[in-house]
């Protein structure tokens, strides 16, 4: 009987130019054993049709699957054999041989009949279509299909999955399939001793991916019981009236499971009573003896009874019966022992999390004040050595940046700009500092408050200046390509490569300037003048003349500050403005005029801001408050500051 049926398909397939092949071909002689299965479109009979497909090997039987999913496979009702098809117009179609994807010609779409696969029936062949693109020749397409699962898995991803890791040659993406393998097995393992061996084999492991994976396994339901039930299922007892089952919730429960009579508000129920008011009374009940809650409920009991409401529970009803039931919460989104494992997993999870939360902290603390000390060491030099209280530091940063930005205009390359612009910038303002120093500074020294309304005034000249030069409108300082992106340590810690080159940059300043002062005789002329200026005087040294210097050296650090800054900020004219309260509270909290304090300062001001911003993420306005009020307190404690300088900054 089969021999005769497929005889006669092939005597008419004969008939018709290029099908012959078409029939003789092992794909087609397999779609149509699975003929009546694919022509049903059931996806409760659908299934063996496609491991069929899947599991044999057939060159075709990629393309075969993907089509049908594209809804590009079609059936000739009068040979019965599958083709590829595409519609030309309302009535024409074009086909192609299944086996090698030939054209084979245009016919008349009245005797072929199109597959359509429904969403569930396209999802199975699409669960089949992934062990093909895993083992496919180009890493793309394999990269391409683990992403695909990672979005949206199934279980049946974990077989296919499986049976093509040992066949894996790309390191990178053997070690993906190993994890997701892992992934997949804590989800749909076969035993709950196969899926526990899967969580606990990530040990250590904190990774977002193994976090969303575990959570689902948590999922509880609160569920109600006449007795207190028994096993591993059961996570906790709950308490109506608690915060974690408030009474109406746990009531809710009861009536949605049929174990009690629905509730009414008193709003409603009020609603109805007066709704059957007659001569007075309610049911039969009086309505001036309607003063209570008790009382309007028997008078609605009543009503029940003749069948004009529907009967509801009283307040004493619903204490009654919630009294007779055991509140639970049961695991529902996986086995107990799945779930305890998961609960254990997730905790350890959260444990090391916090210690990464801790450390990635302490690197935004340890960045902000590299950051501060670099904004303050060249203050920390002119208002600790000079006792000049300089408000227009700020715009020394704010030239240095818009120096590194006039740079890049004229240096194409990103690195070698940047290089120039740090000599370039030291040098500029240097000269601005000495020029400030020689035609203002100098004139005002031993007078704080006039020093410091006129270092006030040139900063807002400056500012000024700048926008006339620059405009309003942000400038832009581009890092190099070198500096793009962040040192990522895991899932929880990194930090950019442009805070890290800040901090380098921070140290080797520091390494600087101790070798300035300690290796140098400007170094040495310059602690003498600090300690005490008239004995430094008395030995031939120019205090003058070394207050001119040691401005211009501190101007200077401010001007290769403002390129480093300017890295990462937006180059404004008001960009000092940020940095120069951070500045002086560095300086004043470290110790005026010792460059250790500086550091020691920048640290504490950094980290304190990094805190108070961790406990109050939404308010940087706050933060900003909460520090300020720290440093008051902290200075009525240490007026001095964390390192006293003697010298100068104990005099008058």
């Amino acid at each position: 009987m089969f021999r005769a049926a497929v005889l006669s398909v092939l005597l008419v397939c004969a008939a018709l130019p290029g099908r012959a092949q078409t029939a003789d071909a092992p794909i087609q002689r397999l779609l149509q054993e699975n003929a009546e299965a694919i022509l049903k479109s059931s996806r409760k009979t659908i299934g063996p049709a496609i491991d069929a497909l899947a599991a044999s090997g057939l060159p075709a039987a990629q393309s075969v699957l993907d089509r049908w999913q594209s809804k590009q496979m079609w059936v000739d009702e009068t040979s019965g054999l599958f083709v590829f098809a595409e519609e030309i117009d309302r009535d024409t179609l074009k086909i192609f041989d299944i086996a090698d994807g030939s054209e084979i010609g245009d016919v008349a779409d009245d005797g072929y009949r199109q597959l359509k696969p429904n969403s569930g029936i396209r999802a199975m062949i699409g669960a089949a279509l992934v062990q093909f693109q895993l083992n496919d020749p180009n890493p793309r397409t394999r990269l391409r299909a683990l992403n695909a699962i990672e979005r949206d898995a199934e279980e049946s991803h974990l077989a296919a999955l499986r049976a093509t890791i040992e066949r894996e040659a790309d390191p990178g993406l053997r070690a993906r399939k190993e994890r997701l393998e892992r992934l997949l097995t804590i989800r749909f393992g076969e035993s709950d001793a196969e899926r526990i061996a899967a969580i606990e084999s990530f040990s250590g492991d904190f990774g977002s991916d193994l976090r969303a994976t575990l959570n689902p396994l948590l999922q509880t339901s609160i569920e109600a019981a006449e007795t207190e039930p028994e096993g591993d299922e059961v996570k906790r007892l709950l308490k109506p009236g608690s915060e974690a089952l408030p009474r109406e919730a746990a009531y809710q429960i009861l009536v949605d499971g049929g174990l009690a009579k629905p509730r009414i508000s008193r709003g409603d129920k009020r609603n109805a009573l007066i709704a059957n008011i007659e001569d007075g009374a309610v049911a039969g009940i009086r309505v001036a003896t309607l003063d209570s809650e008790d009382a309007r409920d028997r008078a609605y009991a009543a009503l029940a009874e003749t069948g004009v409401v529907q009967p509801v529970a009283t307040e004493a009803q619903v204490d009654e019966t919630l009294d007779r039931f055991v509140f639970h919460e049961r695991y529902v989104g996986a086995p107990a022992a799945v779930a305890l494992a998961a609960q254990d997993a997730l905790d350890a999870i959260e444990f090391r999390v916090g210690m990464m939360q801790s450390a990635d902290l302490l690197l935004d603390a340890i960045s902000l004040a590299s950051i501060y000390f670099l904004a303050a060491i060249g203050l920390a030099i002119t208002f600790g050595v000079m006792r000049v209280i300089n408000m227009a530091h700020g715009e020394f940063i704010m030239m240095g940046a818009y120096t590194g930005y006039v740079v890049q205009q004229l240096i194409p390359s990103y690195t070698v700009s940047i290089l120039v612009a740090l000599p370039i910038a030291f040098a500029v303002t240097f000269a601005a500092g000495v020029a400030m120093e020689r035609l203002v500074i100098r004139w005002l020294y031993h007078r704080p408050l006039e020093t410091l309304l006129a270092t006030f005034g040139i900063s807002v000249a400056l500012q000024q200046l700048a926008k006339n030069i620059f405009g309003t409108q942000a400038r832009p300082l581009t890092a190099p390509d070198w500096l793009d992106g962040s040192l990522v340590f895991n899932d929880v810690v990194a930090i950019s490569y442009i805070r890290i080159a800040i901090f380098v940059l921070a140290m080797i300043f520091l390494g600087l300037f101790l070798f300035v002062m300690n290796r140098t005789r400007l170094g040495l002329e310059v602690r003498a003048v600090t300690q005490n200026p008239r004995m430094a005087g008395s030995m031939g040294i120019n205090p003058d003349r070394i207050n001119m210097l040691t401005f211009g050296f501190g101007s200077g650090i401010a001007g290769i500050a403002g390129v480093a800054i300017g890295l990462y900020a937006k180059v404004t004219s008001e960009m000092g403005q940020d940095y120069i309260v951070q500045s002086f509270m560095t300086v004043v909290v470290g110790g005026v005029g010792n460059i250790f304090g500086a550091l020691l300062g920048a640290s504490l001001v950094g980290s304190l801001q990094k805190g108070i911003e961790w406990f109050n993420p939404s308010n940087t306005l706050a933060a900003q408050t909460y520090m300020i009020l720290f440093i008051i307190l902290f200075i009525q404690f240490r007026p001095r500051g964390i390192i006293a300088l003697k010298g100068r900054a104990v005099e008058t």
